[in-house]
């Protein structure tokens, strides 16, 4: 059949290529059949033998007849539906040539648009000949395509850029190529392609002329570098002028607070005073301009640790009341109770900000006070830190200016209050990275309230526990009498929470008046008040008051007359810890001595600075700045300590050697890192060297360093040093390093 099939297929073929001679061979075949067959009849009738009968041949000829009509018919029929054939075929025909037409309409268009457009497109067969090119191609290639079609044609590469597949198979590369115009950069898709069934794929190459992004792309990286490259030269500038400035501060500021414990007139004291304050500023300058070059730098690293919340919010607090209560303002302080205890973050950095913007709030504030209010935030782990002040307000055209780096709201406000401008925009900058977020809502001459809204999640296992042990004053009446509102609402606020039923009162006459009404657990009196009516207010309140209770600042205490009629004294800004423990109390209880210092320990039951030890320490100092080594010397000889000056590294290790051969080596060694001959780093490697093999306590070195970029402290770990210390020194940090550092020698002895 398959045989049969391909004849008759190459029949057809024939036939539709030579169509007039299949139409002589019919129509001879016809003409001889019919003139065979008659012949042949004729003939046969008219023969002697041919039994000629009228009859039968009438039949025959009818019979033939009937064939032929019977044939007509059937031709007939044929030719009709050969007709209908004819006319599906017309049509279809028509369909076909339409569709050609669109076919070449759309190939034109296709080939008009490759021609058109200024990408190069080239295909190549296997062999890496060019099959078809456009017309951009031959442009750049400066050849015609009559030329280029058939041979290897290839630009010569310059430079060859980094190649990439996509999952597709496409291969995606740049090339430098030398053309006409000069060197230019291509960007090529290069993949296969089948044009032909039957025919093997070609590489179809597509490429973009991308010399100016690529030009461009290099431009900025080599800004990029430059700007990189310059800011660490700033930053290591900044250091280096840190360290310049902050060793002569050092010595400005340690040889102040020297000279203020030493007896001085009254004007020199202020003078004293002046110089010290002059010398902080200056300190609190350098720190700015640290913290923006290294977060500009991107070197701001954050720590994830557990902190107290409640108790970072206290110590914000209680190191700036002196600041406030010098300027006759409140600050106060609020912790939700719903708020974990402990929750991890970087608390030295939440420090900075907070102490940041409660700083900026007493500076522009001269009446009334500043709240620091902490509650849960509006997303899940989130703390909500809102800083309230009763200031000078910020205009609403300032307030996104005052965030950016150096701009205050207005040159009037630089002009009396000072500052930089820097301290918001860090604190804006160190928030967004902590990934939090900061606002400001601010009325002129109402007052400010910055928000600080940062993601800190709660140590497992205790999210239970509250901040404080609240204690439970359910259906106790408290009076609050204080003059101002700020602290005594927050007061207030807190006792409602514990379940008190608090009254508020700012008048001492109008309390007294209300104390017969009721029987009241507790009398807070703000020690603000005039003193005598503070001594009145607390005798009226015995018959009626469990707990007669005495509000004041540290720098009022020795204004306050001794009295039985108080209960007890807290010192504001109030702890919470202190107020619950005072409120628990129950009964009468001895009043203490307001001139004692056990007074301290009762109001507040935090740590207090160990003081120095007992038996002093053999210290060794390698500082080669000559007011830095009397600084030092003079404070390790106040804190009861035995210091030995070395003025380079080489000294320092040889006095380090000559007092470890002689039996009595030195118990601690503070290391300026910046040295002649042998700097601090070397030294600190030699001692560790020579210790490596010989038995023995470890010497401890404490670094002396006004560099405070993370890869100096690096630095001085990996030399083994076992700390730091920044300058300009801090008397109580010393004495804190120096007093732990005793005690563990005394439990190693």
């Amino acid at each position: 059949m398959g045989r049969i099939f391909r004849v008759k297929l190459r029949l057809r073929r024939f036939a539709r290529r030579h169509p007039w001679l299949i139409i002589a061979i019919r129509s001879f075949m016809i003409f001889s059949a019919a003139f065979g067959g008659a012949y042949g009849f004729i003939t046969g009738a008219r023969s002697e033998h041919s039994g000629y009968d009228a009859h039968a041949f009438a039949i025959g000829t009818s019979f033939l007849f009937a064939v032929a009509c019977v044939a007509l018919a059937t031709l007939s029929m044929r030719l009709r539906w050969m007709r209908k054939k004819m006319r599906k075929i017309a049509l279809h025909n028509e369909a076909l040539a339409d569709r050609n037409w669109e076919l070449k309409e759309a190939e034109e268009r296709a080939r008009s648009l490759f021609e058109s457009q200024g990408d190069l497109i080239v295909l190549r067969d296997a062999e890496g000949r060019i099959t078809f090119v456009n017309e951009a191609y031959c442009e750049l290639a400066e050849a015609p395509r009559s030329a280029l079609i058939g041979s290897q044609f290839a630009f010569t590469v310059l430079e060859q850029g980094d190649a990439a597949i996509e999952t597709n198979g496409t291969r995606i590369h740049d090339q430098k190529i030398a053309t006409g115009l000069g060197p230019r950069w291509i960007a090529w898709r290069e993949g296969l392609i089948r044009t032909d069934a039957g025919r093997p794929a070609e590489l179809e190459c597509v490429g973009r002329d991308v010399t100016d992004r690529t030009e461009t792309e290099r431009a900025l990286a080599e800004a990029r570098d430059q700007a990189d490259a310059a800011s660490r030269a700033k930053s290591r500038f900044l250091a280096m002028a840190s360290h310049e400035i902050r060793t002569p501060l050092n010595g400005i500021i340690g040889m102040s607070s020297l000279l203020m414990d030493t007896p001085l007139t009254p004007e020199q004291m202020t003078y004293a005073k002046a110089v010290k304050t002059s010398g902080d500023a200056l300190l609190s300058l350098i720190e700015e301009l640290l913290d923006y070059s290294k977060i500009e730098a991107g070197k701001i690293d954050l720590e994830q640790r557990p902190f107290a919340l409640s108790a970072l919010i206290e110590d914000i607090t209680e190191l700036l009341a002196p600041r406030a209560q010098a300027r006759q303002l409140e600050i106060a302080a609020c912790v939700d109770e719903r708020l974990p205890a402990q929750v991890i973050g970087d608390a030295a950095r939440l420090r900075q900000v907070l102490l940041n913007l409660a700083g900026n709030a007493i500076k522009f504030t001269s009446t009334g006070g500043v709240a620091l209010i902490v509650e849960p935030g509006i997303w899940p782990n989130e703390v909500s830190f809102l800083v309230r002040d009763t200031g000078i307000g910020i205009a609403p055209e300032a307030q996104q200016r005052i965030f950016r780096e150096f701009e205050q709201a207005d040159a009037r406000i630089g002009r009396n209050y000072g500052g930089t401008g820097l301290g918001l925009a860090i604190s804006e900058r160190i928030v967004k990275r902590m990934g939090g977020r900061i606002a400001l809502e601010s009325k002129p001459g109402q007052g400010s309230t910055f928000e600080v809204a940062i993601p800190l999640a709660a140590i497992d296992g205790d999210s239970e526990q509250k901040t404080v042990a609240m204690p439970d004053l359910t259906g106790q009446s408290i009076m609050l009498v204080a003059p101002q509102s700020i602290e005594a609402s927050l007061v207030a606020r807190r006792l409602q929470r514990w379940g008190g039923q608090t009254c508020v009162v700012t008048d001492a006459a109008v309390a007294q008046a209300l104390l017969p009404e009721r029987a009241w657990h507790a009398v807070l009196i703000d020690g603000a008040l005039d003193a005598d009516d503070v001594e009145k207010l607390g005798a009226a309140a015995r018959a009626h008051a469990t707990q007669r209770i005495v509000m004041f600042t540290p720098a009022t205490r020795h204004d306050l007359k001794p009295s039985s009629a108080f209960t007890g004294y807290l010192v504001k800004p109030l702890r919470a810890a202190s107020l619950a423990t005072r409120l628990s109390i129950a009964g009468e209880v001895a009043s203490p001595n307001l001139a004692g210092e056990a007074l301290i320990e009762a109001i507040d039951p935090k740590e207090t600075p160990s003081t120095s030890p007992s038996s002093g320490l053999s210290v060794l100092v390698a500082e080669d700045n000559e007011i830095n080594a009397l600084l030092m010397r003079s404070l390790l000889t106040r804190l009861g300590h035995r210091a030995v000056i070395a003025t380079n590294g080489e000294a320092a290790l040889e006095s380090w050697l000559a007092a470890k051969s002689a039996g009595t080596p030195y118990d601690l060694v503070l290391m300026d890192i910046q040295m002649p001959q042998l700097d601090g780093i070397g030294a600190t490697r030699q001692i560790r060297a020579r210790e490596a093999g010989q038995a023995g306590l470890r010497t401890p070195v404490l670094a002396l360093t006004a560099n405070t970029l993370v890869e100096d402290r690096y630095a001085c770990f990996e030399a083994g040093m076992d700390g730091f210390l920044i300058k300009p020194l801090d008397r109580e940090k010393l004495a804190e390093a120096l007093a732990g550092l005793a005690a563990t020698r005394h439990l190693a002895a």
